[in-house]
């Protein structure tokens, strides 16, 4: 299993020069605490590159906090440039490490020519190693049933 298997492909993007309070709003209408920020299109019929990432929390510590205007803020006075990203075909344990060293929850995915095509979070990765355990446990517990039948 690879990231490309588990991550969340229905992105929510903004552009850099979108305001701040339309990006807060579509967070809020998208039930989403991260945004990714893209470029234009690299051409008609391809994606987008991922050129930096807006959080709630970007919000709360860069305007609430600070007692700002977000009426006279963009996305870019406040997004993360050059995101870290992982590629679809990189291991969980790859996406993990990389999530680790830079002290994130959610990560851009993309392709083999750098486009985005999802976002992975810790709850996918949770969620598909939950299920690799629930699959561990059920192979004891047959294990236990055959031995059994087997030897009774």
């Amino acid at each position: 299993m690879n990231v490309g298997d588990i991550c969340v492909r229905n992105v929510v993007t903004v552009r850099e020069l979108d305001e701040l309070t339309k990006a807060a709003q579509l967070m809020r209408e998208q039930h989403v605490g991260y945004l990714v920020v893209v470029g234009s299109k690299v051409s008609a019929d391809s994606g987008f590159v991922p050129i930096g990432v807006l959080t709630d929390r970007d919000i709360v510590v860069g305007v609430l906090a600070k007692d700002t205007d977000p009426k006279a803020l963009r996305v870019a006075d406040l997004m993360t440039r050059q995101p870290v990203v992982v590629g679809e075909g990189a291991s969980i344990s790859e996406a993990l490490g990389e999530m680790r060293r830079i002290g994130i929850r959610r990560i851009p995915v993309t392709d083999r020519n750098g486009l985005l095509i999802g976002v992975l979070s810790l709850d996918d990765i949770l969620g598909a190693l939950s299920a690799d355990l629930v699959d561990v446990a059920g192979s004891v517990r047959k294990e236990v049933r055959v031995e059994k039948a087997l030897r009774p």
